[in-house]
């Protein structure tokens, strides 16, 4: 039986004749047939192995006489993964769970309060997003966007505005662990303190702003929760489709720009300046792949040496965007510990889920996704040694103010309370190993004695036979 579905929706797209071009397609009203809806079990037993987002595509029933032209054919349309998986609860008859509305326009509250205090650092998100009802990257993000007078500035329209940063916030897969819409809310709230700082402040135009925003909620839409390596491996499409090549943020800029061209947000923009904030925006997210760390750090340490860094140069300006966005999106280190310590956490865990299922599947595990020998606390160490430090201290060259002190300070210390963690965590077995092997050699002596005890009386434990003994 045929399974209809009237739903407007713009995505990504690309023409089976040539897989590797990726363009956008703003698709009007569309009808979506589906025959049987998806096949579950046709699908690999995870939905990040052979999983190709390729749903909810246009296709003839077998023996229809429907006059669809043979390109209308061949246009298949990709959807996020979240997507997916409403789309096919909807064809299979599931209803769809729609999130619940967020706190109204007056918001309220503690939430309100929250708000006002939107700048300190010490922000704690995880409380915002609960008094918002799961809904702190929406809340948050359009706060920002009025505060800063972009909305009436851009004339943006508001329906549009709300319906893109529902749909952001949609599209991050809340099962993740860490990459979900309140690591976007967290990443947002940090790119808006360093927005704030002097050197930027000063400086940044109202569409700098607006791009770093909208850069920082939806820099990594879509996020499947595993990394490039496992995509490489698994031969995922979007693997293929950019060439091994910023595979993820590719994917988070293309699906933005998907959400930005479906709610038509700059669609009474000129064509020209609309086109460029799409690329403005991608060069931003495509910033944050962390396998270019070293090139991009050594490229702002160049400048920092130089003394070279002019913001008045909008080339310098977006530079310096992408440095925050950077900073932004792996600052949990530099927050306070009760706040640092539940992102180590999350992201860890993130981790080892993706080593589970590459042991179930048999496929190498990744670096420091294997649970038995990894820990939170050394994963952190490394990553602050090697990753955030040089990255920070280079932040601080460039803005040297109270916040960037705050924030070395804060990843000292959180990198020495990982450092006492790990000791007493060896201590401990440490002290365990002791106790285990003298209970060991105890059982071991008692069997010795057991089987001395049996010969002597001309009857080996092992001659008995198997099932033969009595208890």
């Amino acid at each position: 039986m045929e399974c209809k579905l009237y739903q407007r929706r713009g995505a990504i797209s690309y023409d089976s004749s040539d897989q590797t071009a990726l363009y956008i397609r703003m698709l009007g009203d569309v009808r979506v047939r589906s025959q049987v809806g998806f096949e579950p079990e046709r699908r690999s037993s995870h939905p990040y192995l052979c999983i190709d987002f390729r749903t909810l595509h246009t296709r003839l029933g077998r023996g229809s006489t429907s006059g669809s032209s043979a390109p209308e054919r061949r246009v298949h349309r990709l959807l996020s993964f979240q997507r997916y998986l409403h789309s096919s609860r909807l064809l299979r008859g599931v209803p769809q769970q729609i999130p619940l509305h967020i706190l109204d326009e007056d918001y309220t509250g503690q939430a309100r309060c929250m708000l006002e205090k939107v700048g300190n650092w010490n922000f704690d998100i995880f409380l915002f997003d609960r008094l918002t009802n799961g809904n702190s990257l929406i809340t948050l993000t359009f706060h920002l966007l009025n505060q800063y007078g972009l909305v009436e500035l851009f004339q943006l329209d508001m329906v549009k505005l709300w319906r893109f940063l529902v749909m952001v916030q949609e599209d991050y897969h809340s099962d993740n662990p860490y990459h979900n819409a309140v690591h976007a809310a967290d990443v947002t709230q940090a790119m808006y303190c360093y927005m704030r700082e002097p050197l930027l402040a000063k400086s940044l135009t109202s569409c700098d702003i607006l791009l770093g925003l909208l850069a920082a909620a939806t820099h990594d839409l879509d996020h499947p929760g595993v990394n490039q390596p496992f995509l490489i491996k698994t031969d995922h499409y979007l693997a293929t489709l950019y060439r091994n090549t910023s595979v993820l943020e590719n994917h988070h800029w293309k699906s933005a720009v998907g959400l930005l061209r479906e709610t038509g947000l700059f669609s009474h923009l000129p064509a020209e300046d609309s086109l460029n904030m799409e690329r403005e925006l991608g060069s931003l997210i495509l910033a944050t792949d962390i396998s270019r760390q070293n090139e991009y750090l050594s490229r702002f340490r160049l400048h920092l040496d130089q003394e070279n860094m002019c913001m008045s140069n909008a080339s310098h300006r977006h530079f310096i965007l992408q440095m925050a966005l950077k900073c932004a999106d792996i600052c949990n280190p530099c927050r306070p510990w009760e706040l640092s310590k539940q992102w180590s956490e999350k992201v860890t865990e993130e981790f080892f889920q993706q080593g589970e299922i590459e042991k179930k599947h048999k496929l190498e595990v990744s670096p420091l996704c294997d649970r038995e020998a990894n820990t939170v606390g050394n994963i952190q160490i490394g990553f602050m040694t090697y990753v955030a430090e040089p990255l920070f201290a280079e932040w601080a060259r460039f803005s040297d103010t109270r916040l960037s002190q705050t924030m070395l300070g804060h990843m000292g210390l959180n990198k020495a309370s990982w450092g006492g963690l790990q000791q007493e965590q060896t201590s401990v077995s440490e002290e365990a190993e002791p106790s285990t092997a003298g209970a060991e050699a105890e059982d071991d002596a008692a069997r010795t004695d057991g089987n001395t005890a049996t010969t002597a009386g001309g009857t080996s434990s092992k001659e008995i036979p198997q099932g033969s003994r009595k208890s």
